[in-house]
């Protein structure tokens, strides 16, 4: 399914968008050395309780997790880097740190996902990764305008990704968005340009760049959830929401 919302749908995506990055700043901020997962996710769920808004994420059952999540947000430690299960797990100094929530209110669906580093260490090749989704996801948004086809945004992703030194893996991927928070068409973190779905305003997408440090290989964790690097090496995720508009992509996260 692909939607193409009208004027008052974006307006409340905008809202919903706003909200979601406001949640994930404020969990950035709160999520220090000594911090438990599971504390994270308390807090979320009261965020999104008390904005009248609902999580995407706690009955969401699809054919490729141990469903429900029963969860309000995705916490991914380190070497997991996709739908990451909040459990009981202390934030230690220099520990890599993956926060990716999806919410809805007013009907219509926000995605956003934000990687940094706990404390005060600063590992420079965790910098540089996570650094190097930050560039792609840019990417990808300024390749995004009426007119141009998903392959572009794929294209203009994976070229960043790739010349940073990075595999890129093709299985999990930036997507369509609106009244739920999964839709088509899916956009690939590398692909041809000129392919693909072509844009037009009033079409939301989630791009959400991820890598993995030196692999390209995804296992899954014994929580049935987390996606984590099969050779154990850190990975880093950076996702907006963005709206097609006359004038080009707006960032609504």
């Amino acid at each position: 399914m692909i939607e193409i919302l009208n004027s008052a749908q974006l307006e409340r995506a905008r809202d919903t968008g706003a909200l979601v990055g406001h949640i994930l700043d404020t969990l950035k901020r709160r999520s220090t050395v000594g911090t438990n997962l599971l504390d994270i996710d308390q807090w979320a769920k009261e965020m999104i309780t008390e904005a009248g808004a609902q999580s995407c994420y706690v009955d969401y059952a699809p054919s490729f997790g141990r469903g429900p999540f029963g969860h309000y947000i995705c916490t991914a430690v380190n070497d997991g880097v996709l739908h990451g299960l909040p459990h009981h797990y202390t934030l230690a100094d220099g520990d890599l740190l993956t926060l990716d929530l999806a919410v809805v209110r007013g009907g219509v669906a926000a995605d956003a996902a934000i990687s940094f580093l706990v404390g005060k260490a600063r590992p420079a090749e965790s910098v540089a990764m996570i650094e190097a989704t930050e560039r792609a996801l840019a990417a990808g948004i300024a390749a995004a305008r009426p007119g141009a086809r998903t392959g572009d945004l794929s294209h203009a992703i994976g070229t960043v990704l790739s010349e940073a030194g990075y595999p890129v893996n093709t299985e999990f991927g930036g997507h369509g968005i609106g009244s739920t928070m999964h839709q088509d068409p899916h956009i690939a973190n590398t692909g041809r340009p000129g392919r693909g779905y072509k844009l037009r305003p009033g079409l939301l997408l989630a791009l959400e760049p991820w890598v993995m440090a030196d692999t390209a290989t995804l296992v899954t964790d014994a929580d049935g959830w987390t996606l984590r690097s099969a050779t154990g090496c850190r990975t880093a995720h950076s996702e907006h929401t963005i709206a097609i508009t006359e004038d080009g992509a707006e960032i609504l996260t």
